[in-house]
């Protein structure tokens, strides 16, 4: 190859780079700012399903500044480690069986719905839902990245804002601000 050859090379990779960065970086926020506004209107719901999601949120959520820090650390490791796990490993191992695209998107949708199952029915659903955006994401992009990044992203939002909405008879003082 020549140096016009070369050059043009890096100049597509540097650009495949940046474009996966932005999608990144832009999907990230989309997800952090729908994630912090559902944790809001549920927080507000009179819905006979608020108990168990109450009871939910009481065992599993941060109440201290403490308590929060851990909380990013399983946060960000569970974002990392469930987007290995079902959409690198599962979509591999699934892809395996000669099943198109979309149906290993689902499959391994349905796995981590199921892994989400003590959330609930709506835990499952939302989750799985998730799920499948994460996947489609992940065979458009070929990239674990982007996912491993909103993951997180979703998991830190409920450790900060969660309490915030979710938690009922809270001390001012013991709870994050």
């Amino acid at each position: 190859m020549g140096p016009w050859t070369d050059r043009a090379a890096t100049w597509i990779g540097d650009a495949a780079a940046l474009w996966l960065t932005l999608i990144t970086v832009c999907g990230a926020v989309v997800i952090v700012t729908l994630q912090s506004l559902n944790l809001r209107r549920m927080g507000r719901s009179t819905s006979p399903l608020r108990g168990p999601l109450q009871a939910l949120a009481e065992r599993i959520l941060p109440r201290t500044t403490r308590e929060l820090v851990p909380f990013l650390a399983l946060a960000v490791t569970a974002g990392l480690c469930e987007e290995f796990l079902y959409r690198g490993f599962a979509m591999a191992v699934i892809s395996q069986a000669g099943l198109p695209t979309g149906l290993v998107i689902l499959f391994s949708s349905v796995l981590f719905g199921l892994a989400h199952l003590y959330q609930g029915r709506a835990g499952f659903v939302s989750t799985m839902v998730l799920g499948l955006l994460f996947g489609i994401s992940r065979a458009a992009l070929g990239s674990l990245v982007p996912v491993i990044v909103w993951h997180a992203g979703v998991d830190v939002v409920a450790g900060i804002a969660g309490p915030r909405y979710l938690l009922v008879n809270r001390d001012v003082t013991d709870i994050l601000v």
